[in-house]
């Protein structure tokens, strides 16, 4: 994929390029936003800017993509991708927004490195970029063909048609489509970006999974982001505190590549906190097929008024025959009653030697990043292999390249 010439200058310098990138993104973003900030109204999440993660998360994935193109140099890294085009497509992305990036980055880079870069490194690096960059609006030109989009027109108006309490920081809606297009098919495990107005006139948007359905109705659960070690949530405080039955929402074409798979196969859904939303769809789905697939079903919160799903999850597990549940309560450290939620109860953190992973089990994981970390290394401890454990992040991926 990358011309021999180019591979040999990007292996010499991805060192040197990788040490500098969270400067080159940062400078990029700066000099990008500050020139078209209309990208930040509905586009980019300002929030992930002001912390930074938007920028380590570009940099990790350049990263990642060059060192794939040099260690397996007649793969395409199509796990890595995968992750980006879906995410852009649930935002509408477009062909031409590729190349305002290059513009900037590129301009980033040679601003960064200087003298070092010379006119063979900016070359082999602008080689890089396209080859992503090609491979990216090829998936998502499919993926938008499959849904039935464009890219310019991702977004529609859904109704709230109702709304109900999980826990005091959480809430579900359930969204009805306005007008007499039908609603779009989706997968259990996809997400959609709900797109909202904040008080300051920005278009702020986020993606939420779908937690549940009703023949065109979609749900989605909200868990407000209070502040404590990241700042407060824009969105999910405005869906939670303010949206109502009646009030219309901006939606995308539903995407997501960590979707349940076919098969007969043991599955584990392991979750923490709001990551439960996907493996909700998941157990609805099973449920309707009458499924009797083994199903391990493990969940991490910090106790039971924290766990939302928690009623509609037992339920769900009881209609399956081969399923079973286990539930950690973190602040629960002699064991919390477990009234609505079924299956067994343990206190503390999600430990696997509590349970028996099935063998060949394809393992999905949503949850805060520090979470999958700890529980995907138990699972390759457990003898799960890495390429059977899938996991979905909601906002920047950083942890796109990870290995182990």
């Amino acid at each position: 994929m990358l011309s021999t010439e180019s591979a040999a200058t990007i292996r010499a310098t991805i060192p040197a390029v990788a040490g500098a990138l969270d400067t080159i993104t940062a400078r990029f973003y700066d000099t990008m936003l500050g020139e078209h900030p209309e990208l930040l109204d509905g586009l980019f999440n300002r929030g992930n800017q002001a912390s930074g993660e938007q920028r380590r998360a570009l940099a990790g994935s350049i990263a990642g993509f060059a060192t794939a193109l040099l260690e397996h140099p007649d793969e395409r890294p199509d796990a890595l991708l995968s992750r980006i085009a879906h995410k852009h497509v649930s935002l509408g992305i477009t062909e031409d927004q590729y190349v305002i990036v290059h513009k900037y980055l590129f301009a980033a880079i040679a601003d960064t490195l200087g003298e070092a870069a010379t006119p063979d490194v900016v070359a082999a690096w602008d080689e890089v970029y396209w080859l992503m960059a090609g491979s990216l609006i090829a998936m998502e030109a499919r993926l938008y063909q499959e849904s039935g989009a464009t890219g310019r027109d991702v977004w529609r108006p859904w109704r709230v048609a109702d709304r109900s309490a999980q826990t005091p920081d959480t809430v579900s809606l359930t969204l009805e489509p306005r007008g007499d297009e039908p609603a779009p098919g989706f997968r259990p495990g996809q997400y959609v970006s709900v797109r909202v107005q904040l008080p300051d006139g920005l278009h702020q948007a986020r993606q939420y999974s779908l937690s549940g359905w009703d023949g065109s109705r979609r749900r989605i659960t909200v868990k407000r982001l209070r502040a404590g070690e990241h700042p407060a949530g824009e969105v999910s405080t405005l869906l939670h505190d303010s949206a109502a039955p009646g009030d219309t929402l901006m939606v995308s074409t539903p995407a997501g590549d960590v979707t349940l798979a076919d098969g007969d196969h043991p599955l584990v859904l392991a979750s923490a906190g709001i990551g439960c939303t996907p493996m909700v769809a998941m157990l609805q789905h099973l449920a309707e097929q009458g499924s009797t697939r083994p199903v391990l079903v493990l969940h991490a919160d910090r106790g039971p008024e924290d766990h939302a799903h928690r009623e509609e999850i037992a339920a769900l597990v009881d209609r399956l025959p081969g399923a079973t549940a286990h539930t950690w309560y973190e602040n629960c450290q002699q064991g919390c009653p477990g009234d609505g939620a079924g299956g067994d109860h343990h206190p503390g953190r999600m430990d696997l030697g509590r349970v028996e992973v099935p063998e060949g089990a394809e393992v999905y994981l949503c949850g805060p990043l520090p979470f999958m970390r700890d529980v995907r290394a138990q699972f390759l401890r457990a003898g799960v292999p890495a390429r059977s454990v899938r996991y979905e992040v909601f906002g920047p991926d950083l942890w796109l390249g990870a290995d182990d």
